[in-house]
């Protein structure tokens, strides 16, 4: 599987049966429409090309309304970064993908206890489990189609 996959409905299977529990994924949500996104999304290709054993999603919101069902993105680019089923990250960031390997580095470089903990550490990061849960989401999507 390529580290970069500009996500389309029929990857959904392939990535729900291969995304595993210890799969790191960082997904970028995205327009077309966002000029800051199609600038950025070279640059995150870029950064997938040095993380061959990370899975990077490019998510355009438009075209996967049905996957992303109720989950309201406001800003552009929206990271998430997630192993397993913990999401360690989501939220609007500047298109830096400085920014982007110190967030993921950051995530990459804790303990799975840890992460655990962060995880429901407050109310926030507790509803990131449950609404921006990529595997949890294309699981559903699968299902339902």
């Amino acid at each position: 599987m390529p580290s970069f996959i500009p996500l389309k409905e029929a990857d959904y299977s392939l990535l729900n049966t291969t995304l595993t529990e210890d799969s790191w994924i960082v997904a970028c949500f995205c327009a077309q429409w966002c000029g800051a996104c199609r600038a950025y999304k070279p640059l995150f290709k870029t950064f997938a090309e040095k993380y061959p054993d990370i899975v990077f999603l490019w998510i355009d919101i438009e075209d996967h309304a049905d996957l992303l069902d109720d989950l309201d993105i406001e800003n552009f680019p929206s990271l998430l970064i997630q192993y397993g089923d913990i999401v360690n990250f989501f939220g609007c960031v500047h298109p830096d993908i400085g920014l982007a390997e110190r967030l993921l580095k950051s995530q990459t470089d804790i303990g799975i206890d840890e992460m655990k903990r962060l995880a429901n550490s407050n109310e926030e990061h507790a509803c990131w489990q449950k609404e921006v849960n990529i595997r949890t989401l294309l699981r559903k999507a699968v299902e339902t189609a």
